[in-house]
């Protein structure tokens, strides 16, 4: 897998958990928790793109 297709690919997965924390912060039988968790796991995803776009 080149580089910019693996960047691709996390941004695809970053955009998508954007969604999810969207979503999740819109609806009212999801714990914080949940919320938390996904936007760590956005965060770990942003990291790793800034580590190969550099």
């Amino acid at each position: 897998m080149t580089i910019s297709s693996h960047l691709s690919e996390l941004k695809r997965k970053h955009d998508a958990l954007s969604q999810r924390v969207e979503d999740a912060q819109k609806s009212p039988g999801l714990d914080d928790l949940t919320v938390v968790d996904l936007k760590k796991q956005k965060l770990r995803l942003k990291e790793e793109i800034t580590k190969y776009s550099n």
